[in-house]
C-alpha cells in the first residue's frame, strides 16, 4: 500500500463510520478495519490496545452519565418520550464504537508505515506542493511541542509551582502548566518562522526536496484495499 492508497482508505472508512447509524452497520465497517489491522501482523495488537485506551475512558464516563444518571438516549429526550436505559446503552455503544473504528483505522495506517519517515510519507503523496510543504512544516512542529512541554515542566518544577510526582499541587496548578506550554510553543514557533527558517532557506529547500521523483501514485494493493473500504461503506449504507 502506498501513502496515497492509505489516505484514500482512511477517508472512506471515516466516511463509512460517520454514515452508519446503527450497530450492524458499524460492525461491518469495524470488520473491514480489523482486516487492515490484522494484515500488520503483531502490530495489530498494538493498534487495538492504543485504540481501546482512547475509547475506554470515554465509554466509562458516557455510561455513567447516560445509562446511570440520565437513563435515556438523546433522541428520546428530544422526542419527549419516557425512554429506557437500554436505548441509552445503545447510544453510548454507537458513539464509542464509532470513535474506536476511526482510532483503529488511523493507528493501523500509522503502524503500516512505521518504517517510513514523516518526510518520505508526505513526499510520496499526490497533493499540491503548497499543501505538502504545509504538512512537512506542521509535522516539524511536533518536536517543538514536545520540547516546549519539557521546558515548561522543568521551569515550573524549579519554581516550586508543580512537583515531579503526582500531587495535589499539580492538580491545582495544572492550568498554569497548560498556559506555560502554550506560550512556550508560540514563542518557539514564531522564532522558527521569523528567524530559523528564513536563515536556513527552509522553504526553498523543501521545494527542491518535494520535487524529487517518487514512486507510482497507486499500486494494485491500493485498489484492493480501497475496494474493500468501499464495500464496507456500501454495507454500512445497506444496513442503515
Amino acid at each position: 500500500m502506498t501513502p496515497n492508497g492509505a489516505i484514500v482508505f482512511g477517508l472512506v472508512i471515516i466516511a463509512a463510520t460517520i454514515t452508519a447509524r446503527d450497530l450492524p452497520g458499524l460492525a461491518a465497517v469495524l470488520g473491514v478495519t480489523l482486516i487492515l489491522a490484522l494484515a500488520g501482523g503483531r502490530r495489530a495488537l498494538t493498534a487495538l490496545m492504543w485504540s481501546a485506551g482512547i475509547v475506554l475512558p470515554l465509554a466509562a464516563f458516557m455510561s455513567l452519565v447516560w445509562v446511570g444518571i440520565v437513563g435515556r438516549a438523546p433522541d428520546e429526550i428530544a422526542a419527549g418520550s419516557e425512554g429506557s436505559r437500554a436505548a441509552a446503552a445503545v447510544h453510548v455503544a454507537l458513539v464509542c464504537l464509532r470513535l474506536f473504528i476511526i482510532a483503529l483505522a488511523i493507528q493501523a495506517i500509522v503502524l503500516r508505515f512505521a518504517g517510513w519517515t514523516p518526510f518520505a510519507f508526505v513526499r510520496a503523496l499526490t497533493a499540491p506542493p503548497t499543501l505538502k510543504k504545509l504538512l512537512v512544516l506542521t509535522l516539524s512542529l511536533i518536536e517543538t511541542i514536545l520540547h516546549a512541554v519539557d521546558r515548561a515542566r522543568a521551569a515550573l518544577i524549579a519554581a516550586g509551582i508543580i512537583t515531579r510526582r503526582q500531587s495535589w499541587r499539580n492538580l491545582r496548578n495544572g492550568w498554569v502548566l497548560v498556559q506555560t506550554v502554550w506560550l512556550t510553543v508560540i514563542t518557539i514557533a514564531i522564532g522558527r518562522m521569523s528567524d530559523k527558517w528564513p536563515i536556513e532557506n527552509t522553504l526553498a529547500r523543501l521545494d527542491h526536496a518535494l520535487a524529487a521523483p517518487v514512486a507510482a501514485r497507486f499500486v494494485t494493493a491500493d485498489l484492493i484495499w480501497v475496494a474493500l473500504a468501499v464495500a464496507g461503506l456500501a454495507m454500512a449504507l445497506g444496513l442503515r
